[in-house]
């Protein structure tokens, strides 16, 4: 009887122990390199998914799996004391990697060290066209005061991440963060680990370490997830994705374009700029290159976001019409035949190979002339941001835009506005929809976001717009987690559970 209890009492507890999570490393392979770990660039993808909530944390988080809205990260609550200021009362008991306080002054110096024009933080270009000023209250309080006001400000903080005050105004290899995580390996074109810190403030997560592997072929990376030598790959493609039991898909928040530089002739005329869009038969790639659920784009933006405008329509196939524009531009002295270069990112997203080598085609088709370029992440930055190299050619740059936080406000000053660091024209209306929809509420807001978006496709016709993108992701049997739009940006550790 004795022994029949104890096999009992064994069976019982490896049935609870199966049951129970199992703390431990896993292992994800993301299709780019990480060119730096920069807390302040952690808003860019390939920096995002390793660092992003994980060593470096925001004041806000925007809940993107439920319907939380904006949630307490490292301020536990905020007000709006008044027009233009906000109080943010912070999270005690926070230290960073270092060993050393989290309080009101490292969120003053995050703040303006972002705003400095002594680095290139990639995060300023969400705050473009505004005044910030942080005052420390105390210790545990600070307020932000923005000019002109911004009604969402506190959302606008979800991706400034907060660093210790002693950290300079240059860019740092090592991020020290109040995250979960902390950096314990970068090995450069191999690996980057992320280790489980023993004082971290919030729950203790499963993932006890995170080894980052780097492969730009999505087969491969599918591969790796299938055969045990990964546990994620957050991006694979269509073809890869076959198993029920380990792959997903959903619509992202990416917007592929190409982004037009509207200064270099013959850009510069908007016949041409409406020939490019004409010229691109669209609907060709959708289930093909393209996922078969992605969206025709008609704005910078993915829909239901604030302000989306059903009443703007994709540009039509018309090659036709795309011939007779250039014909005209050139009878009155374009010069159409200049060489356009289209730089794309290596490994931008699956295909991305194919699809510009088809969008290459279908242009030359109706008479352009069309270069085709690929770069690494830290070249395709020069040729996307300002400053604009002196003496280029024309040039469309491809690239995909992540916009999850619902609100225009995250895209448009910096992709379109004249002061906009990825903007490639000037427009006095754009400049004056974009500052009035920002400092709006409501329907007044959403009406501002609406017209904007109708005027940058149909008049200014300021980009070529393609896809919104379906993301696939492969993730392994003995992990508990679901990818969302939110994995384009940022992968949080702390939400994978192990069976």
């Amino acid at each position: 009887m004795k022994r029949s209890l104890l096999l009992a009492a064994l069976l019982l507890g490896s049935t609870l122990s199966s049951a129970q999570a199992a703390p431990g490393p896993i292992t994800i392979v993301l299709p780019e390199e990480a060119d730096l770990l920069e807390p302040c660039m952690a808003t860019r993808s390939n920096i995002g998914r390793v660092i992003m909530q994980n060593v470096s944390e925001t004041l806000t988080e925007l809940d993107v799996r439920g319907d939380k809205g904006l949630m307490p990260r490292l301020a536990t609550s905020w007000e709006e004391t008044e027009p233009g200021t906000w109080r943010f009362h912070l999270r005690e008991g926070v230290t960073f990697s270092d060993g050393t306080s989290f309080d009101a002054k490292d969120v003053k110096h995050s703040i303006e060290r972002v705003m400095s024009d002594k680095n290139a933080c990639e995060s300023r270009r969400y705050f473009g066209g505004m005044t910030i000023t942080p005052t420390v209250v105390d210790d545990n309080t600070i307020d932000v005061t923005v000019d002109p006001a911004q009604p969402i400000l506190p959302l606008l903080l979800s991706l400034l991440t907060i660093v210790p005050e002693e950290t300079p105004m240059e860019f740092v290899r090592e991020p020290v963060g109040t995250g979960p995580y902390k950096l314990t390996e970068w090995t450069p074109g191999q690996r980057i680990v992320l280790t489980e810190r023993d004082d971290y403030w919030g729950d203790k997560p499963d993932v006890t370490e995170a080894t980052y592997l780097f492969r730009a072929d999505p087969s491969v990376r599918a591969a790796m997830v299938q055969t045990g030598e990964a546990d994620i790959s957050p991006s694979i493609s269509q073809i890869e994705a076959t198993n029920p039991a380990t792959d997903f898909s959903y619509l992202d928040s990416e917007t592929v374009y190409l982004r037009i530089d509207h200064n270099i002739e013959p850009l510069n005329d908007v016949r041409i700029r409406k020939a490019l869009n004409l010229a691109i038969d669209r609907d060709a790639f959708l289930g093909t290159l393209v996922p078969e659920g992605a969206i025709l784009a008609t704005a910078i933006v993915p829909p239901p976001t604030l302000g989306w405008n059903p009443d703007v329509k994709v540009f039509p196939y018309d090659p036709a019409e795309a011939r007779k524009l250039l014909e005209e531009a050139k009878a009155d002295g374009v010069k159409v035949d200049t060489p356009i270069t289209i730089i794309a990112r290596s490994a931008n997203f699956p295909n991305v190979t194919e699809i510009m080598e088809a969008i290459q085609a279908q242009l030359q088709e109706v008479g352009f002339n069309i270069e085709l370029k690929f770069v690494e992440v830290a070249e395709h930055e020069v040729y996307y941001s300002k400053p604009f190299k002196e003496g280029r050619g024309p040039q469309l740059v491809a690239a995909m835009h992540d916009n999850s936080k619902g609100d225009p406000s995250f895209s448009m000053f910096f992709k379109y506005d004249s002061k906009g660091t990825q903007s490639g024209f000037s427009d006095a209306k754009v400049d004056d929809l974009i500052a009035r929809a920002s400092a709006a509420t409501g329907d007044e807001r959403a009406k501002l976001w609406s017209e904007l978006i109708a005027y940058l496709h149909d008049d200014v016709v300021a980009d070529v717009l393609l896809f919104h993108m379906v993301g696939f992701s492969r993730v392994s049997e003995r992990l508990d987690y679901t990818p969302t739009m939110a994995t384009n940006s940022m992968l949080q550790l702390s939400e994978i559970k192990i069976k």
